[in-house]
Protein backbone atom coordinates (compact mmCIF):
# COMPACT_ATOMS: atom_id res chain seq x y z
CA UNK A 1 0.00 0.00 0.00
CA UNK A 2 1.40 3.57 -1.12
CA UNK A 3 1.16 6.35 1.57
CA UNK A 4 0.33 9.49 -0.52
CA UNK A 5 2.95 12.17 0.68
CA UNK A 6 1.67 15.92 0.91
CA UNK A 7 2.39 18.69 -1.42
CA UNK A 8 0.43 21.89 -0.88
CA UNK A 9 -2.35 23.43 1.05
CA UNK A 10 -5.27 25.69 -0.38
CA UNK A 11 -5.70 28.32 1.63
CA UNK A 12 -9.43 30.03 0.65
CA UNK A 13 -9.70 33.60 1.23
CA UNK A 14 -11.59 36.51 0.20
CA UNK A 15 -8.52 38.99 0.20
CA UNK A 16 -6.44 36.30 -1.43
CA UNK A 17 -4.01 39.54 -2.81
CA UNK A 18 -3.43 40.13 0.70
CA UNK A 19 -3.03 36.64 2.20
CA UNK A 20 -0.59 35.84 -0.40
CA UNK A 21 1.54 39.44 0.21
CA UNK A 22 1.61 38.65 4.22
CA UNK A 23 2.88 35.35 3.17
CA UNK A 24 5.33 36.51 0.82
CA UNK A 25 6.52 38.98 3.69
CA UNK A 26 6.44 36.88 6.42
CA UNK A 27 7.79 33.64 4.77
CA UNK A 28 9.23 33.68 1.42
CA UNK A 29 10.45 37.08 1.02
CA UNK A 30 12.49 35.47 -2.27
CA UNK A 31 9.23 34.46 -3.73
CA UNK A 32 8.02 36.60 -7.20
CA UNK A 33 4.53 35.67 -9.27
CA UNK A 34 1.30 34.73 -8.70
CA UNK A 35 1.60 31.11 -8.22
CA UNK A 36 2.16 28.72 -5.54
CA UNK A 37 4.65 30.26 -2.90
CA UNK A 38 7.18 27.29 -2.20
CA UNK A 39 7.94 26.46 1.40
CA UNK A 40 10.62 24.43 1.49
CA UNK A 41 9.44 22.32 -1.17
CA UNK A 42 5.80 22.43 0.36
CA UNK A 43 3.45 24.64 -1.80
CA UNK A 44 1.16 27.23 -0.67
CA UNK A 45 -1.93 27.88 -2.68
CA UNK A 46 -3.90 31.07 -2.22
CA UNK A 47 -6.93 31.17 -3.82
CA UNK A 48 -9.71 33.33 -4.22
CA UNK A 49 -12.97 31.86 -2.49
CA UNK A 50 -17.16 32.66 -1.91
CA UNK A 51 -17.82 30.23 0.62
CA UNK A 52 -15.34 31.61 3.28
CA UNK A 53 -15.81 34.23 6.00
CA UNK A 54 -13.03 36.99 5.97
CA UNK A 55 -11.87 35.26 8.82
CA UNK A 56 -11.58 32.19 10.14
CA UNK A 57 -14.09 31.01 12.95
CA UNK A 58 -11.98 28.23 14.45
CA UNK A 59 -8.32 29.20 13.82
CA UNK A 60 -7.20 26.01 15.99
CA UNK A 61 -8.78 23.50 14.36
CA UNK A 62 -5.94 23.06 11.26
CA UNK A 63 -2.34 24.50 12.41
CA UNK A 64 0.38 24.92 9.92
CA UNK A 65 3.77 24.24 11.63
CA UNK A 66 7.47 25.17 10.52
CA UNK A 67 9.71 23.16 11.57
CA UNK A 68 13.25 25.31 12.02
CA UNK A 69 16.77 24.63 12.85
CA UNK A 70 17.70 27.92 14.06
CA UNK A 71 14.51 29.01 16.13
CA UNK A 72 15.83 32.79 17.04
CA UNK A 73 16.81 33.39 13.94
CA UNK A 74 13.26 32.79 12.07
CA UNK A 75 11.24 34.65 15.17
CA UNK A 76 13.23 37.65 14.36
CA UNK A 77 11.96 37.52 10.90
CA UNK A 78 8.66 37.13 12.06
CA UNK A 79 8.57 39.62 13.93
CA UNK A 80 10.38 42.28 11.33
CA UNK A 81 7.42 41.13 9.59
CA UNK A 82 5.31 42.63 12.17
CA UNK A 83 3.00 38.93 12.62
CA UNK A 84 0.50 38.86 15.14
CA UNK A 85 1.80 36.40 17.99
CA UNK A 86 -0.93 34.35 19.19
CA UNK A 87 1.26 32.59 21.73
CA UNK A 88 5.21 33.56 22.29
CA UNK A 89 8.02 31.46 22.77
CA UNK A 90 8.15 28.38 24.89
CA UNK A 91 9.83 25.92 25.70
CA UNK A 92 8.65 22.68 25.99
CA UNK A 93 9.91 19.27 26.89
CA UNK A 94 9.67 18.39 23.09
CA UNK A 95 11.55 21.89 22.01
CA UNK A 96 10.40 25.19 21.19
CA UNK A 97 7.63 26.53 19.79
CA UNK A 98 5.36 29.90 19.14
CA UNK A 99 1.99 30.38 17.35
CA UNK A 100 1.14 33.08 15.11
CA UNK A 101 -2.00 34.31 13.06
CA UNK A 102 -2.11 35.41 9.16
CA UNK A 103 -4.74 38.02 8.51
CA UNK A 104 -7.43 35.50 7.73
CA UNK A 105 -6.90 34.48 11.72
CA UNK A 106 -5.42 30.88 10.54
CA UNK A 107 -2.74 29.67 13.30
CA UNK A 108 0.07 28.89 12.19
CA UNK A 109 3.80 27.73 14.33
CA UNK A 110 7.47 27.70 14.67
CA UNK A 111 8.89 24.43 16.19
CA UNK A 112 12.47 23.72 16.82
CA UNK A 113 12.65 20.11 18.48
CA UNK A 114 14.85 19.21 20.63
CA UNK A 115 17.36 16.67 18.57
CA UNK A 116 18.54 13.47 20.37
CA UNK A 117 21.40 13.70 22.59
Amino acid sequence: MTTPKPGSILLGSTRPAVLRDWYRKALAPEHKGEGAIDLGGFLLVIDQRDDVGSTTSEPGRVILNFHVDNFDEVEEQLRAAGVDWIAPAEDRPAGRFATFADPDGNYLQIIQFKRDE
